[in-house]
């Protein structure tokens, strides 16, 4: 399918709060909104295996599409994994059931490094049913909201890819930039780096090994769109845990900072001028009943503010949630 022609968009509200503009309600969108909560994803998980839904154009677009037909959301998430990346650099990579993603030939020396792909164009290739499903699915949206691309950053990927401790190469930046300039080319107009496990870090560790080569990967991608006249997209980063982090992300490239559940946003507000932030709900916050979860999500927001601000949760939504009480989520946060 054609990455041109796409139908307009009718719902710009998370892209505008994204810029830091004014809207007439906050946006929101969920961290894993497409996953095991939703019963028409169970059903469609009988039938096919994780990596395959992901590994087929077809089918992501159908799983991503199953919340934005569900629920009023300002935003669709590509259904995909950040263990792609890894995937496509030669690694093995399994998502068992109760456990998750396993690699059954982690790297262990550095000489496992030479059985990889480190070309970024090669990888960014192998890739194509990423992009392909954005394309197909940018174009059923039908314009409803827009779409997000993402991708895991490095010091994330190497922490999955590795045994031990005793390895520091990663994931080139480089490679990142390719691989989500691609995304936007796709279709994606927005962009997540989820930097997952930076809460294993500590201020100095994060320096040395993750925020420079997030800010590469935010600044090539900033410049290969503009260098293949591409519109702009806004950024989002989310380092999950890393606490420490906030105040290193002020002058980074990222347009949004994503906040987890156990962050202050007023006093974010202080750390990042400018920035727009998202965020932070506890997910277990939906377990609570709907006279509670209203409350909780009403003080949050007063909290933010309801200018350069995305609303969403601190993290991805738990597997047994009810998604009933996601639409009243997604209901009390527009009601604000």
């Amino acid at each position: 399918m054609d990455a041109t022609n796409f139908p307009p968009l009718k719902n710009d509200r998370v892209l505008r709060a994204a810029r830091g503009e004014p809207v007439d309600c906050v946006p929101v969108w969920i961290m894993r909104q497409a996953g095991r909560y939703l019963p028409e994803f169970g059903e469609f998980r009988k039938e096919h295996e994780f990596f395959e839904i992901c590994q087929t154009p077809e089918y992501a677009c159908e799983v991503t599409l199953q919340p934005i037909k569900r629920f009023d959301l300002d935003a669709s998430i590509i259904f995909s994994d950040i263990l792609v990346i890894p995937q496509a650099m030669g690694m093995e990579v399994k998502m068992e059931p109760g456990k998750g993603p396993t690699f059954p030939c982690p790297l262990v020396t550095s000489k496992d490094l030479d059985k990889l792909v480190f070309d970024p164009e090669e990888i960014a290739d192998h890739l194509q049913y990423v992009y392909d499903a954005i394309t197909l699915t940018r174009h059923k949206l039908e314009g409803k909201v827009p779409l997000i691309g993402f991708a895991g950053a490095p010091w994330t990927l190497m922490s999955y890819m590795i045994e031990g401790e005793d390895q520091k190469r990663s994931p080139k930046p480089k490679s990142g930039s390719t691989q989500i300039q691609r995304a936007v080319k796709a279709g994606a107009q927005l962009l997540q780096m989820f930097e997952s496990h930076a809460g294993v870090l500590n201020e100095y560790l994060f320096t040395k090994f993750a925020l420079p080569y997030l800010n590469k990967i935010a600044n090539g991608v900033k410049y290969l769109l503009n260098e293949n006249k591409l519109d702009p997209a806004p950024m989002i980063v989310f380092a999950k845990d890393g606490h420490y982090a906030i105040p290193l992300l002020k002058d980074s490239p990222y347009d949004v900072v994503s906040l987890d559940w156990t962050l202050d946003p007023v006093k974010c507000r202080d750390l990042l001028p400018g920035k727009t932030l998202q965020g932070n709900l506890d997910p277990c916050a939906l377990y609570s009943s709907k006279e509670d979860l209203e409350a909780l999500t009403k003080s949050m927001i007063s909290k933010f503010g309801k200018t350069g601000y995305i609303c969403n949760l601190g993290h991805g939504i738990y597997p047994d949630m009810d998604p009933e009480h996601v639409k009243w989520f997604i209901d009390c946060v527009h009601n604000c």
